[in-house]
């Protein structure tokens, strides 16, 4: 036990250090090319070095996504990129692109290649084909069950398995979209999707000239093509068992805040799984805190079996129990008093709950008195940005985050 990587999402350097301030074991990157997230924040050359710098001097890994369907336009580019990755010690390159793969392995032969899931590897037969052709892991297509996941480990038990765990899920299969293209001429497998399959749409008789319908269910409309949110927090064991060494959490675009609860929530779980067995799901403690943050109806999608109910008509998405307030920026131990920096509304009186990887975990603060820095009192901070001195006995540090139900 205690081989499975937690591998987060980070789409930019603060991202990077909240995944693994909250516990992920790695986290996957794009650069300014070749990734599937054009739209996140992304990382130039000069921050993956020092991002794998970082990663390496905390024990901590860094995969960088390469995971575009290329033209011979982008060869030359990606052949020196490779090389790049390759020597800057990043501990693997994500690629879906066949073509890419074979100059990969060609042109920076120890740089490690893990496949992408939008390969769409479904099978035994074709993951030991990527082990035979030197491909170090796997990412499975989101479509297979546990069933079939726990087959091809034992089948070809030499290469890595890495699934995704928890997050957005696309509607087309493993991510093959063209949607996007269609109806905006941005090409989702360029990595510049519109996520148009979120969109609320309507309806009318062509060219009958009458207003649009509502396609709906209940007051809220229908969302007919959007996505319900992978949750497979509760079977941690049983992916263990099948032989997936690396869980993954889907989300560069996503907030520091949402990583945090997230990563936050596996790590414990996962920990919990150390210690307890299957025992730890019993605790409602993770499931609770994956509400906590914006979310769609949750779903095992094809775990367990084949699954017609991964659409959710209500709404996009769901903004969660709690709101993300402010920063921890410092704590003075001796005067038990925390620096913060202010993201979201709050007042005096207020009483918020600490995230963090520590003890003080959902402990609450109740909100006493507030000074700005030159120590004039605070009553209501609403200014943006705004660092405030808070005085609480609970102890916090640097990273840790402060929120509010709502």
């Amino acid at each position: 036990m205690k081989n499975i990587e937690l591998l987060s999402p980070a789409g930019d350097m603060n991202k990077l250090k909240t995944a693994f301030y909250f516990g992920a074991d790695a986290v996957y990157i794009g650069g300014k090319n070749f990734s599937l997230r054009a739209l996140a924040g992304n990382f130039t050359d000069e921050e993956i070095v020092e991002a794998t710098e970082y990663a390496h001097s905390i024990g901590k890994k860094v995969y960088v996504t390469v995971n575009i369907l290329a033209r011979d336009t982008d060869l030359d580019k990606a052949e020196d990129y490779f090389k790049f990755l390759e020597k800057t010690g990043v501990d693997g390159a994500i690629i879906s692109d066949t073509g890419l793969i074979a100059l990969c392995l060609a042109v920076a032969p120890k740089l490690p290649v893990n496949v992408s899931t939008q390969a769409n590897t479904l099978n035994s037969l074709a993951v030991k084909f990527w082990l035979d052709h030197g491909v170090k892991r796997v990412i499975l297509a989101r479509e297979l069950s546990l069933k079939e996941i726990t087959r091809i480990h034992q089948t070809v038990p030499e290469i890595e398995i890495e699934t995704f765990i928890h997050g957005a899920m696309c509607i087309a299969y493993s991510g093959r979209c063209l949607l996007s293209d269609y109806r905006t001429g941005r090409s989702s497998n360029r990595g510049a999707c519109v996520q148009a399959c979120r969109w609320n749409y309507e309806i009318r008789e062509k060219d009958s000239g009458t207003d649009f319908l509502e396609m709906q269910e209940d007051e809220h409309g229908t969302y007919i093509m959007n996505s319900k949110d992978l949750n497979l927090l509760d079977y941690i064991a049983e992916l263990d068992n099948a032989g997936v060494c690396s869980f993954k959490i889907e989300g560069r675009m996503k907030s520091e805040y949402y990583l945090a609860t997230v990563v936050n929530a596996y790590r414990r779980a996962i920990d919990a799984y150390y210690a307890q067995g299957s025992e730890y799901k019993n605790n409602s403690l993770y499931q609770d805190e994956l509400k906590k943050t914006a979310h769609r109806e949750f779903t095992t999608a094809y775990l367990l079996g084949d699954n017609d109910r991964t659409v959710n008509y209500d709404d996009s998405q769901s903004k969660g129990t709690h709101k993300f307030i402010a920063n921890v920026l410092d704590y003075d131990k001796e005067t038990q008093t925390a620096t913060v920096e202010m993201r979201n509304r709050f007042k005096v009186g207020d009483e918020l709950e600490v995230l963090s990887p520590s003890d003080s975990f959902n402990k609450i603060i109740k909100i006493e008195q507030m000074q700005d820095e030159k120590s004039n009192p605070v009553e209501d901070a609403k200014l943006v940005q705004q660092i405030l001195k808070l005085k609480t006995p609970v102890p916090l540090n640097a990273g840790d985050m402060l929120r509010i139900k709502v």
